[in-house]
């Protein structure tokens, strides 16, 4: 199977560069449908699934290659060399955007802008440093998914999603963490929220832009600013959104912050 192949890579529109759009956890490409059209007149658009994600190949999840970001990072260059990537932008929520972070750094030649939406180097406290939970509420968190994953999505997505004023926005979510294989879940979930990127954030050379919104229980906003601290030739952009998923709740906000960018 190529790489193209198991990782359920989808091309559209037109032009000489090319914009990568990743997603976070418990979700897949359909998290850029309101986004990614956007872009298609002046961009070559590029989708994917993370291996054990929406129409990945589930046979090619690998528990050892997967324990870490690296992992992730590993076949997001496989796929720029395939697609022949070179400054490419990328668009990374939430994980994905220390996935790309480590993708940028290890070849640096594949993108030349990265937009991190609702980025965290790191979810668990430490010292001075506030992730936002402590390793006991990862803990807990990670046993709840552990013991009953639809229990945990359905309890988990909406405050994740937040915007209780439009629940069906809640429940897409909560669809998409369901969809997910549990015990694939589990794994990337352990990742996900015990991952610390923060050394990598100061060796990035990639022009940056972190995109946070208010209310995010995943990334709140003392998060966006130490990101912007520490990433070289970075601007922060508060967008007119709430929660932890702008690219569904606010795709115009994340549309108009981008175009400005690029």
């Amino acid at each position: 199977m190529s790489v193209l192949e198991r990782n359920n890579v989808k091309l559209s529109g037109s032009g000489e560069r090319s914009m990568v759009f990743a997603h976070g956890f418990g979700c897949d490409q359909n998290m850029w449908k309101l986004v990614a059209p956007a872009f298609e007149s002046k961009f070559r658009t590029i989708l994917f699934d993370h291996v054990g994600a929406g129409g990945s190949d589930l046979g090619a999840y690998n528990s050892a290659k997967y324990a870490s970001l690296e992992g992730y990072a590993d076949d997001l260059i496989e796929i720029g060399k395939e697609l022949e990537l070179k400054d490419a932008v990328f668009v990374g929520h939430s994980v994905s955007a220390m996935i790309g972070v480590i993708a940028s750094l290890k070849d640096p030649a594949i993108f030349d802008s990265l937009i991190l939406v609702g980025p965290s180097p790191r979810y668990i406290d430490d010292g001075e440093y506030v992730g936002g939970f402590s390793r006991a509420q990862i803990d807990e968190l990670l046993e709840s998914l552990s013991d009953n994953h639809l229990g945990w999505s359905a309890a988990m997505a909406p405050a994740i999603m937040g915007n209780p004023d439009r629940p069906e926005l809640g429940e897409e979510l909560t669809n998409s963490f369901c969809r997910t294989d549990p015990d694939i879940a589990k794994e990337f979930a352990r990742v996900t929220f015990t991952s610390d990127n923060r050394d990598d954030l100061q060796r990035v050379t990639a022009r940056t832009l972190i995109l946070q919104c208010r209310e995010d229980i995943i990334a709140s906003e003392n998060i966006g600013e130490y990101v912007k601290q520490h990433i070289p030739h970075s601007q922060l952009v508060m967008l007119n959104a709430t929660g932890h998923c702008p690219n569904l709740s606010a795709p115009g906000e994340v549309i108009a912050a981008i175009k400005a960018f690029v």
